[in-house]
């Protein structure tokens, strides 16, 4: 992964009222991007440290949700963690509140999302996503996983559950938990480079030469 720039090198000599407004000014950028689906790997890197940033200026260390109340900021680590077992560890739920409480037109799927979600389970069980049996979480998820059941009931879900997998994915695996799962190593010097030998008889195999 990429060096992460720090909120300091960001903002250069000026004044820190002026340094966090050029903060705001480019996680909202990141937000419209991610909206976008083109939130570059270099971008989510300086999320992950603006989270890391927000921690250590808060006692204890422990991230306060900017925009999402606690029941939201649950509901949505519980969700992440059940698309990617690991994203709640990962920071997934942090990476996504803090691109919200600087974009509304990014927060707006979530607020509106996690709202239908314990609307769903409320007429479906009478509980909220959080009070809900895993096999009850199971059968609401199953639906609003997939595309193929899209409904005017179940289309708002659909759309919800759609971006928060992407987000969830993009914040897991520009984490450090989530390279190291997939065994990324970052841009390295080697002193050689040489092409393995199976691919060299994968391509003779296949030459018309």
């Amino acid at each position: 992964m990429s060096d992460l720039i720090r909120t300091e090198e960001i903002g250069g000599a000026e004044s820190a009222e002026s340094t966090g407004a050029s903060r705001r000014s480019m996680l909202r950028s990141f937000a419209v991007a991610a909206l976008a689906g083109a939130l570059s790997e270099e971008a989510s890197a300086q999320v992950h440290q603006h989270v890391a940033e927000e921690k250590k200026a808060v006692a204890g260390g422990v991230y306060k949700p900017k925009l999402f109340n606690a029941h939201e900021f649950e509901t949505l680590a519980v969700l992440s963690d059940i698309i990617i077992p690991g994203a709640r560890k990962a920071g997934a739920v942090e990476f996504i509140d803090l691109l919200a409480s600087n974009n509304g037109e990014f927060a707006y799927p979530f607020t509106g999302g996690l709202l239908w979600l314990d609307d769903e389970f409320d007429r479906r069980f009478k509980t909220s996503f959080l009070k809900a049996t895993g096999a009850q979480r199971t059968e609401v998820l199953e639906l609003i996983a997939y595309r193929k059941n899209m409904s005017p009931a179940l289309g708002p879900g659909i759309e919800f559950f759609d971006f928060a997998r992407r987000m969830s994915s993009d914040a897991y695996f520009t984490s450090r938990e989530g390279t190291a799962e997939i065994g990324f190593m970052g841009n390295k010097a080697i002193a050689e480079f040489k092409v393995p030998q199976e691919v060299i008889d994968f391509v003779n195999k296949r030459s018309p030469v």
